[in-house]
């Protein structure tokens, strides 16, 4: 894989139930192809350890940010991108983006923030020391990339001038 470039790492269609009462897809679905993308990135930082392997030493995502720039509508075929913008012991700063495959129109953008998380302790912990290797390299790698223009955004209202 090229780990100079966006990875790509989830691809698929958009599923009927995914579609909402006004014909496309629901918000909610755009996030959840993004998290699908942050469980592969997890999977890529992990191989070949498995599920099973990691004994509950695992991730918890615990902040996005979404913004919507087009619509999916059902079967039509998805990409997600994802950039890796910064690494700590700790934690891992991503940034997805979801694509309409055929157009390669840019629907979607979802920035998350995850921690490394120790599920039998159900606390917070230090990445292992193979995936914070990789991570790091990964970030080193990635930082060559200009930072999206949707990262580091916020909600606000400015004021009018």
């Amino acid at each position: 894989m090229d780990e100079t470039q966006p990875l790509r790492l989830q691809e698929g269609r958009v599923k009927p139930e995914w579609v909402d009462e006004f014909g496309h897809m629901n918000m909610a679905r755009y996030v959840e192809a993004c998290d699908l993308s942050t469980y592969a990135l997890w999977e890529y930082l992990n191989r070949p350890r498995t599920l099973e392997d990691r004994e509950g030493l695992e991730y918890a995502v615990v902040e996005t940010h979404v913004n919507y720039m087009g619509e999916l509508y059902k079967d039509d075929p998805y990409l997600v991108t994802t950039q890796v913008l910064g690494v700590d012991d700790k934690r891992i700063w991503m940034y997805h983006e979801l694509y309409q495959q055929e157009r390669k129109e840019l629907v979607a953008s979802n920035e998350v923030m995850l921690l490394a998380f120790d599920l039998n302790e159900r606390r917070v912990m230090r990445f292992i020391s193979e995936v914070s290797e990789r991570a790091q390299n990964l970030a080193a790698v990635q930082a060559a990339l200009p930072l999206p223009k949707n990262a580091s955004r916020a909600i606000a209202l400015k004021a009018k001038g």
